[in-house]
């Protein structure tokens, strides 16, 4: 099930320019940025581009393009932040049992400290 994109969610406007950022890394199919409301020392968000809800949706909308470019920023996002040598955790939470909270697909990069177990 896709929900649809909703163009008012607070990434949409991120990537607009409407709201300001504290940008770690861009290129031309993704945004990453620290988190406002940081969960660990270090907490980044990493988003595509491109109109997309979640992963499954990306993962079957996006261009082949769109879905390498995510994924060769995520290490170039990791040496930014400076997280590779100590650890980190990526999260993306999809959907309302998932408690995703904007409609635009986003991971979550955790680390600077233990993350601490998954679920508890």
């Amino acid at each position: 099930m896709h929900r649809a994109y909703n163009d008012a969610n607070i990434f949409a406007k991120i990537l607009r320019g409407e709201i300001p950022n504290d940008t770690v890394y861009e290129d031309d199919y993704v945004l990453a940025f620290r988190d406002i409301n940081p969960q660990k020392q270090i907490h980044a968000l990493i988003i595509p581009k491109g109109r997309y809800t979640d992963l499954t949706n990306f993962c079957d909308r996006a261009s082949d393009n769109e879905i390498i470019g995510l994924m060769r920023a995520v290490p170039k996002v990791i040496d930014a932040l400076g997280v590779d040598e100590m650890g980190y955790r990526i999260i993306s939470n999809i959907g309302e049992d998932g408690q995703q909270e904007v409609p635009h697909l986003h991971l979550h990069i955790l680390g600077g400290e233990v993350v601490g177990p998954l679920v508890s």
